[in-house]
């Protein structure tokens, strides 16, 4: 018996590390294709060429002007890298709050990170062309994040007060019902200033067009510190699904380790939220495509999911470009377009499995 699991041991971590590499390959594929495609600068064939060009003691005839390539680097590339981010982000943020929940049908705005953010978003539009004009920084990310995470910190508050238990069922009741009392008061503000109605509605739908390096710089060490803290619990998160009795028996600390994990998911969601808008299902398909894959071990689920995430939004953004050209389609739609069939393909098998 020992030798059967020795010899699956090998084979399993050489499946993931062949899995590891063909998904930073089909990475590299996205990320090239997306810096080569808008509807401005050079052809798309010149972009590879150029990107050689760049490489130190290579030199290769691009035909690629200094302006192009100005808007290949400052418009382009920020809305890639900044898709990789989000994604990896909102997938790795998914996958981690199915296993603190051991429920597969949540996605990382469970808790009422998304309309905290989205009231937070919608206050500054609401107050943008007077009391915010003079602001040193761009007040929407921060208000979007600041709301995500008391939105969060409430749901969190709220589920400890009112459970001796603390169970992950409060948790999740508790944060149905911020989400409600947010949407309302979001609606309130709506309702009383309808010539923002739009603005907001665009902000709900999820965008990458305005990217800058500013807002790749913003989130960034909230993603990787994020990310960090996910994955050093990943093998807890293992031992989570075997029952919170189960894990507590075997010396987890199971308040202390939810706490952290979601913590960790919030920060970094309400950091992606606050910069893109509300891009659902990436937390759903993402964690469950990889889980066909490689199994439901979150030593596996969880890097493949950064890698996998960051691969589905990059490619998903080019579609949003090209649709409605020279217009685009909001990102949120595009994601939801390929969301909503997964998601109700995976009521079915679970209703099969039941």
């Amino acid at each position: 018996m020992l030798r059967a699991n020795d010899n699956f041991a090998p084979r399993a971590g050489t499946r993931v590390a062949y899995l590891s590499l063909v998904s930073f390959a089909l990475l590299t594929i996205a990320v090239l294709v997306g810096t080569m495609i808008g509807p401005a600068g050079p052809q798309w064939w010149r972009v590879p060429l150029e990107l050689v060009n760049r490489l130190p003691l290579i030199t290769v005839d691009s035909g690629v002007s200094p302006e192009e390539w100005n808007i290949v680097w400052q418009i382009r590339m920020p809305r890639v890298v900044l898709a990789v981010l989000v994604g990896a982000m909102l997938s790795v943020a998914g996958a981690s709050y199915q296993g603190v929940f051991r429920n597969p049908l949540v996605d990382p705005y469970l808790l009422g990170v998304a309309a905290g953010a989205g009231l937070g978003a919608t206050l500054v539009f609401t107050l943008r062309r007077s009391a915010t004009e003079n602001w040193l920084i761009d007040p929407l990310p921060l208000a979007a994040f600041v709301g995500g995470l008391v939105a969060v910190f409430a749901t969190y508050m709220i589920g400890n007060t009112f459970s001796k238990a603390r169970s992950s069922a409060t948790l999740v009741l508790a944060g149905i019902a911020v989400t409600s009392l947010t949407t309302a008061i979001q609606t309130f503000v709506l309702q009383r200033n309808n010539d923002v109605v739009r603005q907001v509605y665009s902000w709900i739908l999820g965008r990458l067009s305005s990217a800058t390096w500013g807002d790749v710089r913003l989130i960034l060490p909230y993603v990787v510190f994020s990310c960090g803290v996910l994955l050093m619990h990943r093998r807890l998160l293992d031992v989570l699904r075997v029952g919170d009795d189960e894990a507590t028996a075997l010396g987890m600390n199971i308040r202390r380790v939810r706490l952290t994990v979601v913590l960790a998911a919030t920060l970094g969601t309400a950091a992606a939220v606050a910069v893109s808008g509300l891009i659902g299902f990436v937390g759903i398909i993402v964690p469950h495509t990889v889980r066909l894959i490689v199994g439901s071990s979150y030593r596996r689920v969880l890097p493949l999911s950064i890698l996998c995430g960051a691969i589905f939004l990059v490619l998903a953004d080019i579609p949003s470009r090209i649709l409605a050209d020279p217009a685009e389609t909001p990102i949120g739609v595009v994601t939801a377009f390929f969301g909503a069939p997964f998601f109700l393909l995976l009521l079915r098998v679970r209703k099969n499995q039941a």
